[in-house]
């Protein structure tokens, strides 16, 4: 409490402190009416408060402290004290004024306990604090009503790994720039890391984070099980739930169900093609109760465990019947998904701010919006700007002619003065050079390296080479031994960090820098040189991008003494490259800055003159001697002026950042050169030092003066040290580049410069580049201090960011352009971009040169305010331009850390960057999280961050991530390395422990939602399609009207009894069993045999017409029972049977089959026959209202009276039950007649013969797969080789193993096969070949399926097995639907015809415009343009079959090339679907539908897809020209989003492909939200990185925002025997809350 206080008390002294010492800019009108900015100086002295007074306040602080004074009577005192100064603060708004700032703002600002400089939780980062931004942010959220955002849940074991594992002490070891780096002794106790989860604090913590409503009716709290399963509790049990699931949740039941009903009225799809869901049983029909059906009954996953039953279904997919949830349109709607995704709409429902602009929309293009300047925005008034001049660099008496000149002359002149002194890491002085023993050492060294390094006899180096200089930061002497012994050497140093792992950030890159310089060797002390990471034979590891380099040691014993007649060449400074500074670009690229060594000298010249440095005086420097400032203050003006200087390294400023305080006062240094976050670091530490003096300061430069919130720890420090002796006009910020070097610096106050500026300007001007002094909004500000002047002998100018370099006006913000002697020359090897930065031409207006100097750009964005001074508002580095608007790192940095509290952020371990998805620059927030922080606590810090930078920027976060402690890259000296971290975040490597993505309110650029237009009407439809020229799209296969011998049959059963009479001992089926044998076969005469059998013993029982279920495994068993059914006159339905070790989710399948069906009797197996009256069964069936089941195991050898023959061949021959994609469970009726039309068909299409031999590893239990197994061996006569696809899981190579040995042509397969094979047999094509397997017999290799053929999978196919001779042209796709189950086969590559070259075409493949196929059009583009999608020819059509292309809405037909659904005409068509009570009329148009014009006579079926005839430059058999049908897609499966129409397949292959991790991947849509389920493959924590890519790459591709991401563990989305995801399961499994997910994120 005390320290709160205090720091309230520190916020207002601050404040005060602001007003004194700072002038504020002020408006004047000009006489040409223009706002100019003034400054109103005001004597400091004048302003300051009386030194007792000071002392007075700090006593109080100190008392209110150490808790000797309450708060009340600490503010009372402290309003006496304070009361006669007030009013001396002019032109101040009152209500910023102190009491009332007091309450406002109870903010921490800094505070330091007095033991072991531990800093409070909730201190502030100085480097980003200003009290009136704390007030903006606190005002800009108490702007925002408490909304409910929807909380991402996450599984417990996501939890434990993010929160628990991560509870390491912040990383006291590398550089960072929090405060947790700062190395303290009773802080480590408490924060080891966790020994084992039974820790009694981690119960605590569990518990605490671990707060959801315990009331979910849908509790899904799992624990994760060694196994891989996981426990879940009942959907009744009052458990917790693994987040807060409806803590948020407000609504109840009823509200909820109504407020998702009012939704799904207004996003219901007519969905007029979807065939009947046959499970919904009437309300009077007795139901048990672990059997309440609801609306529809759809399927889940085998990854689901939950209370409700689950059922398999004939299709290998299994299904859930719902227990007691209400439930809406077969969905669940009492679970917390529903709530949050409710939550979310409500969210949305705040309208986006930019509106969307009016634009036409092209029929195919679809125009992202662009955002049009808006006219309100301000413009820049003031005049063209005048290039500033920094005067003349004046001539220094006696100036050496060189830094090796002026090395020389002190080295021997002056031998004992101390050139610089290295301390340890407790502070003690190590060593002092002299500036003889550095001439000297460096002799040494520049003769070692010249003479004494030697490769076959030939120098190792040549004067001009460039040597690496592998130094580390506690070693600064060994590194100016090194560089002046380069140097002398005439070799040309680069200094980069030391390497410390093979995996550091940004190493790579260095490494580029190293081989572009055509670096060799690599100087480096022995102590470093040990440390390094070593490969096996003990020599220093090659980094990964690193060329070879040889390391050579510098210490004494390496070196050799010169001989007396050896002189280093002491030449005058030259054009040529002294030394080459690395620098690593916003993108993370690093390039290498050449600085020579005329610009070196005139550098150290302009550096003397503007600090007014003199010999001998006493420097210290804390920041990195290698480069930038403390390079060139540090290094090299300090040996021209032959100063003393005091080096603390970064390790010691870790442990005590006070050392550099104390080293002014112990050295009484004159000048200290610091960064403002070792400002911020000391004033945590002040307090216990009572007796140190800055007096002796007369410059403290602050080098990262450029950075606008560097103004703040200026502030700060002056306030908390003008009573050590610190005088306010010492504090010199300095702005500097690597490019440019040093571009401004305060004089200090004896040069007699006018007084420091400040300005306060408005975030929103700034954002359009234009500089306005604040009055009204004093909630986006930016306050900022003036860099000084421009440094002498430099010419300054600021030039437009962007496109030309033109003049700013004196009221725009633009980059900072140095025309100098002492600027870098250019980036090492890199011509193009030294050209566009070292050799800029700045223009006027009117387009001429400013001056015939060139220019170097310098990359700080910039404005010169009034008496020259220079401003600085930002970098180029830290700017994102989002929608025309610009804005700066730093300041949206600033805005989050003053959001409070900040208990769950480490301060100086944020990242913001910005990335481009959607043509626009997207912001990206990323920090570190506390170990410590609940879950709960950080969602609601990133939401109020997210609202703060809404309010403060007027910009939308893209996304915002936090990851666990110490897991962000970091820069060498502290901080965060953002290229790499950018780079994590784009990769999907960062890891996030929590991720909050809010597309929805940032992306404003999407293009307009689509209106649909009036349809065209018929007539104009047809008159259209003349005059273009275009031909209706129907298509048709060959006639079938030459007869066969068996072709005068009408019943299958028939042309059995004639092959048993004509060829008993053909051989018609084979089944080989998992180890490639044969399991059973059976003959034409075998099967007739046992079909009697079978016959015989239903004849007795059974009537004609009777509907019975055949459960059987795949096998001879099924076909004859089949056979048999027809041989008694019974109408047999194939059921997939039980799965024995999964009964519970399997039977239910099969009961619910039977009794739609309507079977009286089952015929099963003696095994199966057990099974489903076995006790496990009991538990999951009513058992006892099984039907007759009879085993056919044992029949007796009896011959059937007589068989039965239909009385017309219209009759029905058997029922096809199958899951839809959408997951509806349909049943079709074939008739005699259709059966034997679809075997013609199979026949002639594929030429089938007794004598050949096909091989089918296909289900036999519905659609292609039956007919191909039961019915067409019987009817062509052909040999079938059996292969179930169950077998292939014990032995992946099973098919394609039997293909070879049976030397087969044709081959069937479905999808799952495929991939089974794919993915199981990659890598084996070797060991295949040496077991003699060749695919060269295969003529077509067919996969059987209902939907858009996937070329990727077929492709790779072709691909891995062409090692097995598999002809690429082989593999082709086969397409066939509920009402048609084989409308094409691609089998044209066989028989006579193949061999005499006249089969038909091969299947084609088109490129279709993705865009325009939304708009239900079709565009054809060249393949590899963007937005392509290849698609494949689904076949040839079947024999018999005519197809035609309708328009869904008027049901005309279209013209060639048209997107439409596929009607389909055949004698094979079904009948009919088979329903519970007759529904058939209303869904009777599916099966016989005419068009509403045109050849109105034909009755057609509608296939339900969507899909386009085009006709071939190819001709087939017939020398007709091809026409190739190209299937899109499901219409039931398609998304309606923003008016058009997608289909899932698409997003899918995108999603999937943009990130390895994604092992498959499905979308579905839930009350207008699109929601992205994907499978994860690898480790949970890589779970939320897929987040951000998954909705980064559906805006990019597909213009759609995610609403959700859902990541969950592989095999959880179900999938139908045929390989065919099986969304709606899914999307029911989601809502129901049964998924189990890894993590789910909502998008704001």
């Amino acid at each position: 409490m005390a320290t709160r206080r205090r720091q309230r008390v520190l916020a207002s002294r601050v404040m005060v402190r602001d007003l004194e010492t700072h002038p504020v800019f002020s408006p004047r009108p000009t006489s040409a009416g223009v706002l100019a900015v003034t400054l109103e100086p005001t004597p400091a002295v004048a302003m300051t408060l009386p030194a007792e007074v000071r002392a007075k306040l700090a006593e109080l602080e100190l008392e209110l402290s150490e808790g000797d004074i309450t708060q009340k009577g600490y503010e009372k005192k402290r309003s006496k004290l304070l009361a006669p100064y007030i009013p001396q603060i002019q032109g101040v708004d009152p209500s910023l004024q102190i009491d009332s700032r007091i309450q406002a703002s109870p903010q921490a600002v800094l505070s330091a306990s007095k033991h072991n400089k531990a800093r409070a939780a909730n201190t502030r980062d100085e480097r980003f604090r200003s009290d009136l931004h704390t007030e903006a942010v606190q005002a800009a959220l108490a702007k925002y009503k408490e909304r409910k955002m929807p909380m991402p849940s996450k599984r417990r074991s996501v939890l434990v790994q993010s929160s628990v594992e991560a509870c390491t002490p912040p990383d006291t070891s590398s550089a960072s720039e929090d405060e947790g780096s700062l190395r303290r002794k009773g802080h480590l106790a408490n924060s080891t890391p966790y020994q084992s989860h039974s820790h009694p604090a981690v119960e605590h913590w569990f518990n605490r984070v671990i707060q959801g409503s315990s009331t979910s009716s849908s509790a899904s709290s799992t624990s994760s099980h060694p196994g891989g399963r996981s426990i879940t509790t009942t959907t009744t049990t009052t458990t917790t739930t693994t987040t807060n699931s409806t803590a948020h949740s407000s609504l109840n039941a009823n509200t909820k169900a109504s407020a998702l009903s009012n939704l799904m009225a207004h996003t219901h799809l007519d969905n007029h093609i979807a065939p009947p869901d046959v499970t919904g049983l009437s309300e009077g029909s007795s139901l048990h109760a672990e059997q309440s059906y609801g609306g529809s009954v759809r399927g889940v996953s085998r990854g689901y465990n939950h209370h409700t039953s689950i059922m398999e279904t004939a299709d290998g997919c299994e299904w859930r019947v719902e227990g007691s949830l209400s439930l809406m349109n077969g969905v669940p709607v009492n679970s917390r998904v529903s709530s949050k995704i409710q939550q979310l709409l409500n969210t949305l429902k705040r309208p986006k701010r930019p509106p969307l602009r009016e634009f036409f929309v092209d029929d195919f293009e679809e125009l992202l919006d662009v955002q049009q300047p808006d006219p309100n925005q301000p413009k820049p008034e003031g005049q063209q700007m005048c290039p500033l001049d920094g005067g003349h660099l004046g001539v220094v008496h006696n100036w050496p002619a060189s830094l090796t000149a002026a090395l020389q002359r002190w080295g021997t002149t002056q031998p004992k003065s101390p050139c610089l002194t290295a301390l340890d890491n407790a502070g003690k002085p190590v060593y002092t050079l002299t500036y003889g023993k550095l001439w000297t050492r460096c002799q040494k060294l520049a003769y070692t390296l010249l003479n004494k390094l030697s490769s076959r006899n030939e120098p190792l180096l040549m004067p001009g080479d460039r040597v690496a200089l592998v130094f580390p930061n506690n070693d600064p002497v060994m590194f100016m031994v090194a560089f002046y012994g380069c140097l002398l050497a005439e070799l040309v140093p680069v200094p980069i960090e030391v390497p410390l792992t093979k995996k550091d950030a940004g190493s790579q890159q260095i490494g580029f820098l190293l081989g572009s310089c055509g670096v060799t060797l690599a100087l480096t002390t022995d102590a470093c040189q040990k440390g390094l990471p070593k490969a096996q034979t003990g020599e220093v590891a090659t980094f990964k991008g690193w060329p070879r380099l040889l390391w050579f040691v510098t210490d004494g014993k390496h070196v050799v003494k010169p001989p007396k007649d050896w002189h280093p060449l002491i030449r005058e400074a030259s054009k040529d490259t002294a030394y080459i500074e690395y620098k690593t670009s916003k993108e993370g690229s690093t390039m290498g800055i050449t600085v020579s060594h005329s610009a070196m000298r005139a550098h150290c010249h302009a550096l003397t003159l503007a600090c007014g440095y003199t010999e001998a005086e006493t420097i210290t420097n804390v920041l990195d001697f290698k480069r930038e400032a403390g390079l060139w203050h540090g290094v090299l003006t300090s040996v021209m002026n032959r100063m003393h200087v005091i080096s603390i390294p970064y390790s010691l400023m870790k442990v005590n950042p006070l050392s550099w305080i104390q080293k002014v006062h112990t050295y009484k240094a004159r000048v200290a050169v610091v960064k403002s976050r070792d400002m911020h670091w000391s004033l945590l530490a002040q307090r216990d030092q009572r007796d140190i003096s800055l007096s002796s300061l007369r410059m403290l430069i602050v080098a990262d003066g450029a950075n606008p919130w560097s103004i703040s720890s200026c502030d700060a420090f002056l306030n908390v040290f003008q009573a050590r002796g610190l005088r306010p006009e010492v504090i010199c910020p300095c702005a500097s580049s690597s490019e440019a070097l040093t571009v401004a610096i305060r004089r200090p106050p004896e040069m007699g410069v006018p007084p420091p500026g400040k300005a306060v300007l408005s975030m929103g001007g700034l954002s359009h580049s234009v500089i306005r002094v604040d009055t009204e909004d004093k909630l986006s500000v930016l306050t900022v201090q003036d860099v000084g002047q421009v440094m002498p002998g430099a010419l300054v100018c600021v030039v437009r960011v962007e496109g030309t370099p033109y003049l700013c006006q004196t009221d725009e913000v633009g980059e900072i352009c140095v025309s100098s002697r002492c600027t870098g020359t250019a980036y090492y090897g890199l011509q193009g971009m030294t050209k566009n930065i070292f050799e800029t031409i700045p223009v006027t207006s009117t387009g001429i040169p400013v001056s015939d100097r060139t220019f170097t750009r310098t990359s700080l964005l910039g404005f010169v305010g009034p008496d020259s001074l220079v401003f600085i508002v930002g970098k180029m580095d830290g700017l994102m331009v989002v929608s025309g608007r610009r804005h700066n790192a730093d300041d949206v940095v600033a805005t989050a850390l003053a959001v409070e509290p900040m208990k769950f952020v480490y301060r100086g371990r944020i990242a913001v960057f910005s990335v481009s998805v959607l043509h626009d620059e997207r912001i990206v927030v990323v920090a570190e999280q506390r170990p410590d922080a609940s879950e709960e606590d950080s969602f609601q810090w990133m939401s109020r961050v997210l609202q703060a930078i809404d309010s403060i920027h007027q910009v939308g976060v893209y996304c915002l991530a936090l990851v666990p402690a110490n897991t962000l890259p970091k820069a060498p000296l502290g901080g965060i390395h953002i290229s790499e971290t950018k780079q994590r975040f784009l990769e999907g490597a960062l890891h996030p422990c929590n991720v909050l993505m809010c597309p929805h309110a940032c992306v404003t650029n999407l293009p307009k939602p689509r209106q649909k237009q009036p349809e065209v009407g018929p007539a104009s439809m047809i008159v259209g399609n003349l005059v273009a020229g275009k031909r209706i799209a129907q298509a048709c296969g060959r006639d079938v009207t030459q007869l066969e011998d068996n072709d005068q049959f009408l019943y299958i059963q028939d042309v059995l009894q004639w092959r048993a009479q004509a060829t008993p001992d053909h051989p018609l089926f084979l089944v080989l069993n998992a180890k490639g044998t044969v399991a059973s076969s059976a003959s034409c005469l075998q099967l007739h045999k046992r079909a009697e059998r079978v016959a015989a013993a239903l004849m007795g029982r059974l009537n004609t017409g009777d509907h019975v279920a055949l459960v059987y495994p795949p096998g001879i068993d099924l076909i004859a029972t089949f056979y048999g059914c027809l041989y008694a006159g019974c109408v047999p339905v194939t059921v997939r049977p039980p799965h024995p070790q999964n009964l519970a989710t399997t039977l239910p399948t099969v009961k619910m089959i039977v009794e739609v069906s309507k079977s009286v009797c089952i015929l099963t197996t003696q095994a199966i026959m057990k099974l489903l009256k076995s006790k496990e069964a009991a538990a999951a069936v009513d058992v006892k209202s099984w039907p007759m089941v009879l085993d056919t195991d044992d029949l007796p050898r009896k011959k059937s009276p007589q068989i039965y023959k239909p009385p017309t061949p219209e009759m029905l021959a058997y029922l096809d039950f199958s899951v839809s994609t959408t997951g509806i469970l349909a049943g079709v009726k074939m008739s005699h007649a259709a059966t034997s039309a679809l075997c013609r068909s199979i026949k002639l299409q594929c030429e089938l013969y007794p004598s050949r031999q096909i091989a089918i590893c296909l289900d036999p239990y519905c659609g292609l797969g039956f007919a191909l197994w039961c019915l067409c061996s019987v009817y062509s006569g052909h040999q079938s080789i059996l292969v179930p696809p169950l077998e292939l899981e014990t032995n992946v190579s099973l098919w394609l193993a039997a293909v070879s040995q049976y030397k087969v042509r044709v081959t069937f397969c479905s999808y799952s096969v495929m991939e089974m094979c794919t993915r199981g047999l990659g890598s084996q094509t070797e060991a295949l070949r040496l077991r003699n397997i060749n695919l060269s017999c295969v003529r077509t290799c067919m996969v059987v399926a209902e939907e858009r053929p996937r070329i990727a999978l077929t492709q790779s196919f072709s691909k891995i097995f062409k090692d097995l001779m598999l002809s690429p042209r082989a593999v082709s796709t086969t397409f066939g639907c509920r009402v048609n189950v084989a409308i094409c086969l691609q089998s044209n590559r066989l028989g006579k015809l193949a061999e005499q070259g006249t089969a038909g075409p091969d299947p084609t493949t088109v490129y279709v415009d993705m865009r325009a196929l939304r708009h239900d059009r079709v565009r054809l583009v060249e393949r590899g343009s963007p937005h392509s999608l290849p698609l494949m020819e689904s076949g040839k059509i079947l024999p018999g079959v005519k197809v035609i292309i309708a328009n869904t809405e008027t049901k005309g037909p279209l013209g060639d090339s048209h997107l439409g659904e596929i009607w389909v005409s055949s004698p094979h068509n079904a009948t009919g679907y088979y329903t519970v009570y007759g529904e058939e009329a209303l869904h009777a148009d599916h099966f016989n539908t005419k068009l509403s014009f045109g050849d109105t006579h034909t009755v057609w079926a509608r296939t339900g897809y969507l899909g386009f005839l085009r006709r071939t430059e190819l001709t087939d058999a017939s020398g007709e020209r091809h026409d190739a049908l190209y299937v899109v897609g499901s219409i039931d499966e398609t998304l309606e989003l923003r008016g058009m129409r997608y289909h899932p397949i698409d997003i899918e292959t995108s999603v999937i492909r943009s990130h390895k991790s994604i092992a498959e991947c499905a979308v579905f849509t839930w009350t207008n939200l699109l929601v992205v389920v994907v499978e994860l493959e690898g480790s949970e924590q890589a779970a939320l990185d897929l987040v951000a890519l998954v909705t980064n790459v559906v805006l990019e591709e597909h213009y759609l925002i995610v609403g959700v991401v859902v990541v969950v563990d592989p095999g959880v989305i179900p999938i139908n025997s045929r390989g065919e995801k099986q969304r709606m399961h899914l999307r029911d499994g989601f809502l129901a809350d049964q998924l189990d997910p890894i993590y789910v994120a909502y998008n704001m």
